[in-house]
């Protein structure tokens, strides 16, 4: 089998879910997120795209419901031994098949924990779900029991971390050695991936996020490739992923030379940083963070420019998202703790004058503060 942890630490998750269960008076949970699966038993699929669900009880017992093409997919990855398949045709309900399953586990009558909030889990599914379950179980979304517990991070997660750490930084080394005046986005993100890919790793949660001149002002993918000119403006927000696990990185870089407008944003976002990252450290809540991220902005004048939240837990996510909870907004009551992984990003756009300064890196929270994991310069380097 493929599986990326030591059986201890798989043993070691287990324990922990059965005891948030037990707390929380559950005698089941349906998994749907794909990062919950993986996380416990090292599944490793993008077929959660159909009606997928892995099924723990109380007792420790695990069964995978999924379809064929992920039955191999399953064996050769996890540790999961009780694979059951519902099959493909027309006005199939697998559905019927969980039910089978519950009753083999004896849930009939009994409280069973969901995660509703999954990808993999669409709208029609999950009515189809609560129809089936109705009178016939108790039910309460759960989707939180595991994603808690995947917030702090163990040693050997850790390490996958700080090598996704590293392929994000070669990455930005191919962003300046190749982004100038002629050179087209394309050839840039081909370049990056390169690097990440022959570092052995893996593709990202979601799409590299690239633009130029007015897309420069954008924080999401979008598939138009402009050539660069001079002057210019080139943002782009990465990771590098090994083993799902993420770390990533935000930069914008003026082309050709630098608007004055640049330089005196770009010195806000590295203040805003460093403000950050005396905020992160353990004991303190996370909005304090986006409290302090905030307060340098407005005081520097660009309150309209910046966002409403300044980064997110980063970990082993799967498409279409890498952005993990909690996220760093004003008021989150999460308790910052050593072993926890943040994205922090800087984010300036001057929709009045077309002009965009990002800054984003990421941080492991330690017992007496943080470390940022990128190894890369803040300067403001303009090609």
């Amino acid at each position: 089998m493929g599986l990326h942890f030591s059986v201890q630490e798989f043993l070691n998750r287990k324990s922990k879910v059965i005891e948030s269960m037990k707390k929380d008076n559950i005698d089941a949970l349906l998994m749907f997120r794909q990062e919950s699966m993986y996380w416990l038993t090292g599944y490793d699929t993008f077929g959660y795209v159909f009606f997928q669900t892995l099924v723990l009880d109380r007792k420790g017992n695990i069964i995978l419901l999924t379809r064929e093409p992920d039955l191999r997919q399953a064996q050769n990855t996890s540790n999961i031994e009780d694979i059951r398949i519902w099959v493909d045709k027309d006005g199939a309900n697998p559905t019927i098949d969980l039910k089978i399953i519950l009753n083999e586990l004896d849930l009939k009558g009994k409280k069973l924990g969901i995660e509703y909030e999954a990808y993999g889990l669409t709208g029609r599914n999950a009515l189809r779900l609560n129809k089936s379950l109705e009178n016939y179980c108790i039910i309460e979304d759960k989707s939180d029991l595991i994603t808690k517990l995947r917030v702090v991070k163990s040693k050997e997660e850790i390490v996958y971390v700080r090598k996704a750490a590293e392929l994000a930084d070669k990455a930005l080394d191919e962003v300046w050695r190749h982004a100038k005046a002629g050179v087209s986005e394309s050839k840039i993100l081909a370049e990056m991936n390169k690097v990440i890919f022959e570092g052995g790793g893996d593709y990202p949660a979601n799409e590299f996020i690239i633009g130029s001149g007015k897309n420069a002002l954008l924080c999401r993918y979008q598939a138009e490739k402009q050539i660069l000119k001079n002057p210019d403006q080139l943002t782009i927000e990465w990771a590098g992923t090994f083993r799902h696990y993420h770390s990533a990185m935000f930069r914008t870089i003026p082309i050709g030379n630098a608007d004055p407008k640049h330089i005196k944003m770009h010195e806000a976002c590295v203040q805003a940083l460093k403000n950050c990252e005396s905020k992160l450290i353990p004991g303190n809540k996370i909005g304090e963070v986006f409290d302090i991220h905030a307060k340098t902005f407005d005081e520097l004048g660009y309150k309209k420019a910046r966002m409403n939240a300044c980064g997110y837990s980063l970990g082993t996510t799967f498409s279409p998202n890498w952005m993990d909870v909690p996220m760093l907004y004003t008021g989150n009551p999460y308790i910052i703790e050593p072993g926890n992984i943040f994205f922090m990003h800087m984010i300036l756009m001057d929709s009045e004058n077309e002009l965009a300064m990002n800054l984003g890196e990421t941080y492991l929270v330690t017992k007496n503060g943080n470390e940022r994991l990128g190894k890369q310069k803040l300067d403001l380097v303009i090609l």
